[in-house]
């Protein structure tokens, strides 16, 4: 008898070879090659039926003969996740939802399971992890109590495909993806060939019944969904929960979505009856701010069509070691540099021997230019060791010149500014001239960094 081979799959292009190699020759990661079982296939086995279903055999079509149908979209009763799927729910939709052990995946998705039920649609729960009486201790907790909730605590995907078939749901949520397997193949669940076939079996079931599927994706230690790449490309939604487990903040982002906008963030509180959505972030943010202390600004970033109030903090402080330091928390490392660069170059903020660190409270990130001048306003504000007024709101991109550059939908960040209480704003020059301020707010157009610097902190 022959002896049987194994081979080695990568965990993130699926490249198989016969031998293990540190690197991947397909996509270059190191030590990313497992171990797959051989398949065997008996001798002289009788011919099966394709487990696989036959194509469409649709003809192609000019798109003037594409009839045209606008997706409908169902609420799920939560506000901030309707919010970052871009509406609701579409129909036949097929959407990945990751996130850390214990960031609350499972609690939101039963909650919204509740609130899809309790509409009249029927809602099929599928847990590979939990039994039933689990889910229902979480259920209970929950206050989830529709009768159009149907619990299935099943891993094996044929098994689950048999009751879709006789339940004919309107939605249903797999937990979890990395759970789930298929029994004519060899390979254990959880591996590379098993999710990406799993995925490719329950999109096809979603595209042609209707189904709308929400799938939860354990992730890696680097952050990522664990799996196959090719697991995000397939699904239409990807969704991200973030935030500490130490905290009751959780912060959702989608990532991919093909029916809204990617840049949309919903923001929840982890409590005893569950995921509770954070109708006003602005508020939540500054409610633990410190007053009239260095190092302080307030930033209105824009998350997707969101206005939202955060502090930037800053301490500077003289160096012990030969190179300073720069730490930063929730902004990118290589613009804080340059905007250090900028700051002692062109408004005079001595920076050589001050260490600085960088932080965004609440646990946001902030990518986009408009935040520079405030971590500007704020580095300078500790070093010279002078309060920024706690009623004043900075935002404005800062260049290499020193020049401070417009900002896109300027007129929103003011509104919700003076919605909060601020009675003063600076802002781009550029800005300042094509808008009309809220009423009792004073706004400074500025066009350079040291102009800037020499309003807020003298």
């Amino acid at each position: 008898m022959a002896k049987e081979k194994t081979i080695y799959m990568c965990s993130g292009c699926g490249y198989e070879t016969p031998r293990w190699m540190g690197k991947c020759p397909g996509c270059g990661s190191w030590n990313t090659l497992e171990e797959q079982a051989p398949q065997t296939a008996p001798q002289q086995a009788p011919a099966k039926a394709l487990k696989q279903r036959p194509g469409t055999g649709a003809k192609a079509m000019r798109l003037e003969e594409i009839p045209e149908e606008n997706a409908s979209r169902a609420t799920t009763g939560i506000g901030e996740l309707d919010r970052v799927l871009g509406g609701g729910v579409v129909q036949g939709s097929l959407m990945l939802v990751g996130g850390d052990p214990g960031i609350g995946k499972s609690t939101l998705l039963l909650q919204a399971s509740e609130h899809l039920a309790r509409s009249g649609a029927r809602v099929l729960y599928v847990s590979g992890e939990e039994s039933a009486r689990q889910i229902k201790m979480r259920a209970r907790r929950l206050g989830v109590t529709s009768e159009n909730l149907m619990v299935l605590s099943e891993n094996a995907l044929d098994a689950a495909e048999k009751r879709w078939e006789e339940i004919q749901p309107d939605y249903m949520i797999i937990d979890s993806i990395q759970t789930m397997y298929r029994p004519d193949m060899a390979s254990a669940p959880g591996s590379v060939s098993q999710v990406r076939e799993c995925a490719s079996l329950l999109m096809r079931m979603a595209k042609t019944t209707g189904c709308a599927v929400f799938l939860v994706g354990h992730v890696t230690k680097e952050g990522a969904i664990a799996g196959p790449r090719i697991l995000e490309h397939m699904v239409d939604v990807v969704l991200y929960f973030e935030g500490d487990r130490q905290h009751e903040y959780r912060i959702l982002r989608a990532v991919k979505n093909r029916f809204g906008s990617v840049n949309e963030l919903g923001l929840f509180e982890m409590r005893e009856n569950g995921m509770v959505p954070v109708e006003n972030p602005s508020e939540m943010l500054l409610s633990e701010r410190a007053r009239n202390v260095p190092g302080s600004c307030v930033h209105c970033a824009i998350e997707g069509s969101r206005p939202m109030l955060v502090d930037v903090q800053a301490l500077a402080l003289q160096t012990a070691y030969g190179t300073p330091r720069r730490t930063t928390n929730g902004f990118d490392s290589g613009r804080l540099a340059l905007l250090l660069a900028v700051l002692e170059k062109r408004a005079g903020v001595s920076l050589f021997n001050q260490d600085v660190y960088i932080n965004v409270a609440g646990g946001l990130s902030l990518s986009e230019p408009a935040a520079d001048l405030a971590l500007c306003a704020s580095v300078a504000s500790s070093v010279r060791e002078t309060s920024i007024p706690g009623d004043w709101a900075v935002m404005g991109e800062v260049g290499l010149a020193g020049e401070i550059r417009a900002i896109s939908q300027a007129e929103r960040r003011l509104a919700e500014c003076a919605r909060l209480g601020f009675k003063t704003a600076v802002i781009p020059r550029e800005n300042y001239r094509n808008i009309k301020s809220p009423k009792g707010m004073r706004v400074y157009g500025v066009e350079t960094l040291g102009e800037a610097i020499s309003i807020m902190i003298g």
